[in-house]
Order: structure tokens, then C-alpha cells, then sequence
């Protein structure tokens, strides 16, 4: 019987109550479940219309939205109940409730992809010039100094030309020998002409000695310009080579103390060994204790070179862009390759081997042209003109292109290095601007490579930056 509500009371076997949740079978043979009251009505009788639930929804049963029980399979609304989380577009990969996204495709925090998307990861790293600012790997080294070189050629290319000329002008006076081939040409002749080259050997060799020195001196010339423009083309700048020539003019006298000082470095190491060697054999030590000293000393001795050449091989890109003194851009040098000396001699090792390829392709068709005609002459230490000219054509051309690279590689090495250990690529990036411009000039371009106080330095960054 119902009561004066309308609802049937607990023994109704329309309306079962708390008290017989198992209530009479239905037409099925099934016990009908107990569901709770809600707004929209208890369940009707099988084969009735439903009532109209909340918000319009169908109320009844028959899987309608709206209809109470739990979800059916793969979201869609159950036969009893209302729709499942997924049901509300679909089922799978359909907005869910609320306008969510689906499940796997909502957005992670600060933006970033969720979990099963798309790859995340760190932004990338503004890139206003030929590398971008952040810890760079050898690859990206080589590249910028290649990329460097074309994208200002003229300041590269043309400033090496420029003191190539000079240099294999002069040396093509003093030692025509060395300008003209591989030196196949020394071992023709007859025997009265290689007496003659014999006896004009002593002047031949000074020569040679003067025309190394003139190298080197070019070689730290061209070193300090092409670090002024690839410092700034790490920026995004493009300068000239007269622009570049005035800053480079200035740091001349120190770039020169810095390498005079390394050499004499390196000079008083082999000094010691020699002069020790001296004394065994003036005090007629033991062949053995000689043998032992030379050989075991030795290879000591040439293992702390290469450690002494690897960790002031930054020196002169210490000099330009920080404009220090030849001694604090040694110390400064060899506590940047601190802790990085593998690493450093093997860039250096890789980017010498690179340059002497090419070199050695780029010159190769003119020494080989030079060195024929000056074996058709019997003198290769006075050699014929065509053949010197010839050579120090492709002499200038080697040394243009290898001193450009060469030099790019070192100011990328130095500013990695600084990435890594100073956090130089922040102090990079607040001196370019939002447009990826940069107005850094004169003094300004000094202060962004000015190096940070030992108590400012953080630790050095792990595996993972851009190591090679």
C-alpha cells in the first residue's frame, strides 16, 4: 500500500525498501536491486515512459543518459545509471567531464605536455649567433667556427689573406725552400749540387728560423682579430676588419708577453731536463743511470709539456676578451681547463688533426705543380721563381682558411668553458635583447666577458650539458 506521500511502503514489490534489498523476481527471474531515492524518482515498471529527470535528462532506465546503475563498457552510460567519467562525448579520448581533457592529453604544469604526450623538455636555448647560449658539445664548436666564417667572411677570410700575404711574402725571400712543396725535389740533383746546398745550409736554415718566428707572429695577430670576431658573432654581431684591427691593436703587447712567457715555460722545462743530462755525463754516471734519466725523464718531461700546453692554450682568447696581463691570462687559462683537461686536449687534438687535412688538401695542388719544377732546376733550396710564386699561393690559401677555423674553435672552447664553469651563457643572454639583438660595444663588449669574483663562481655543471 502507499502512504499519503505516494511512495510505497518497504513490502511494495514496486518499491523495495532497505529491509528487502532482495525483493520480488522480476519478469527476468532476477532480483531487482534497492536504489536510494533521488530527484529523479525511483525506477519506474518495466515498460513504462520515463519521468523526466534533473537538467532534462531522462531519468529511466534502458541505458539513457541520465539513468542510475554503474557505466557500461568503455564509457558508455550503463543500463541502470548515469553516464561514466568518459561517457560525456563518447567515451575514450573525448573531452571528459567538466571540459577536461581526456585522460593522457591534459596539460602538465607551466605549460609543459603531460605525461604520455608529446616529449617535454627544458625550452631551447636562444641562439643569437653561431651557437646557442648554453653548454655546447664538439660538434657545435666545429660548426660555429664554420658558421662563423660564413656568415662574415670578409672579417675571417679577409683579415687571414691579409697577414698570410705579408707573411708568405717575406717568407718566400728568406726561405723560398719552404714555400714550394714537400721537399721531393731535395733529393734529386747532381752530387756537386747537393754539395752546394750543403755549404749554403747555415744562411738556408736562419732563414728558416726567421721565417718560423715571422709565422708565429702572424699566427698570434690573426688569433687576437679573429677572437674579436667571433666573440662578437657568438652575439649575433658582425663587425669589420677594421674594427676588428682596433680592438685587437691595443692587447698586441700582451697577447705577445703571454706567448713570449709561455715559451719560455716550456724552453726553462727542457732546460732543466737537458742540463741535468749534462751533468750525469760529465760525472761519468753508469750508462744504465744514463739510459734510465734520458728515457724515464723524458717521457715525464714531455707528459708535463703537453699538460702545460693544454692548460695555457686559451691564453691569448683570455687576453682579447677579458683584457688581462700575459701572467693572469696563463693563471686564468689553466683554472678554466682545470678539471676539463681531457676534454680540452681533445677538441684541440681533433681540431688540429681536421686542420692539417685541410691544409694539406688546399695546398696540394700547388705544391705538387711547384715541387716539379723546382726538381727540373736541381736546387730546391733556390728554387726557380714560377715555383716559389706557385707555393706561396698555396701557402697563403692553407694558412687563410686553417687560421680562421683554428681560431674559432678556440674563442668556442673558451666561451664553453665559461658556460660550464661561470655561467656566462646568463650574462650572454641579458646582453642580448628580446629581439635576439645585442647592443653591446666599445667598453660594453669588455663588461660581458669581465669574469665573476671566485666567491660569485658556481659549481661546474654535470653530464648532461652538452659534454663530449
Amino acid at each position: 500500500m502507499a502512504d499519503e506521500t505516494g511512495r510505497g511502503g518497504p513490502g511494495d514489490t514496486g518499491h523495495p525498501g532497505p529491509a528487502d534489498q532482495a525483493g520480488p523476481a522480476d519478469q527476468g527471474g532476477l532480483a531487482r536491486p534497492w536504489f536510494p531515492p533521488s530527484p529523479g524518482g525511483f525506477p519506474p515498471e518495466p515498460g513504462s515512459q520515463p519521468a523526466s529527470g534533473p537538467f532534462g535528462q531522462s531519468s529511466g532506465g534502458g541505458g539513457q543518459p541520465g539513468s542510475y546503475g554503474p557505466p557500461g563498457p568503455y564509457g558508455q552510460p550503463g543500463p541502470y545509471g548515469p553516464p561514466g567519467p568518459y561517457s560525456q562525448q563518447g567515451g575514450y579520448g573525448q573531452p571528459g567531464p567538466y571540459g577536461q581533457q581526456p585522460y593522457g592529453q591534459q596539460p602538465g604544469p607551466y605549460g609543459l605536455p603531460a605525461y604520455g604526450g608529446p616529449a617535454s623538455g627544458r625550452p631551447p636555448a636562444p641562439k643569437p649567433g653561431v651557437i646557442p647560449l648554453r653548454p655546447i658539445g664538439v660538434s657545435e664548436i666545429l660548426d660555429g667556427a664554420f658558421t662563423a666564417i660564413r656568415r662574415n667572411p670578409r672579417a675571417t677570410l679577409g683579415v687571414g689573406a691579409l697577414i698570410m700575404t705579408i707573411y708568405g711574402i717575406i717568407a718566400a725571400i728568406l726561405a723560398p725552400g719552404a714555400v714550394t712543396g714537400f721537399g721531393f725535389s731535395s733529393f734529386g740533383g747532381t752530387q756537386q749540387a747537393n754539395q752546394a746546398q750543403l755549404h749554403s745550409l747555415g744562411s738556408d736554415l736562419a732563414g728558416l728560423g726567421v721565417t718560423y718566428l715571422l709565422l708565429l707572429i702572424a699566427g698570434q695577430i690573426l688569433t687576437g682579430m679573429l677572437t674579436v670576431v667571433v666573440g662578437r658573432s657568438v652575439l649575433g654581431e658582425q663587425i669589420t676588419a677594421g674594427e676588428a684591427w682596433r680592438r685587437t691593436l691595443p692587447r698586441l703587447p700582451a697577447i705577445f708577453g703571454a706567448t713570449v712567457l709561455f715559451y719560455l715555460v716550456i724552453a726553462g722545462l727542457w732546460a732543466v731536463y737537458a742540463g741535468i743530462g749534462v751533468a750525469l755525463v760529465v760525472a761519468h754516471a753508469p750508462t744504465g743511470a744514463n739510459i734510465a734519466y734520458f728515457g724515464l725523464a723524458g717521457i715525464a718531461v714531455l707528459v708535463l709539456t703537453i699538460w702545460l700546453w693544454t692548460s695555457f692554450t686559451l691564453a691569448n682568447q683570455v687576453v682579447v676578451l677579458e683584457r688581462t696581463g700575459p701572467a693572469r691570462a696563463l693563471g686564468r687559462s689553466w683554472r678554466l681547463v682545470r678539471h676539463s683537461f681531457w676534454r680540452v686536449l681533445g677538441i684541440t687534438l681533433l681540431a688540429g688533426l681536421i686542420v692539417n687535412i685541410a691544409s694539406a688538401i688546399l695546398q696540394l695542388p700547388f705544391s705538387i705543380p711547384a715541387d716539379i719544377i723546382t726538381s727540373h732546376s736541381g736546387n730546391s733550396l733556390h728554387p726557380p721563381f714560377v715555383a716559389v710564386v706557385i707555393g706561396t699561393i698555396g701557402t697563403i690559401l692553407s694558412r687563410t682558411v686553417t687560421g680562421a677555423l683554428l681560431a674559432g674553435v678556440y674563442v668556442l672552447l673558451y666561451v664553453d668553458l665559461r658556460m660550464r664553469k661561470e655561467g656566462l651563457d646568463m650574462a650572454l643572454r641579458t646582453a642580448t635583447g628580446p629581439d635576439g639583438s645585442s647592443g653591446t660595444g666599445g667598453d660594453e663588449f669588455a663588461t660581458v666577458w669581465r669574469p665573476p669574483s671566485r666567491a660569485a663562481t658556481g659549481p661546474e655543471r654535470g653530464p648532461g650539458h652538452g659534454q663530449w
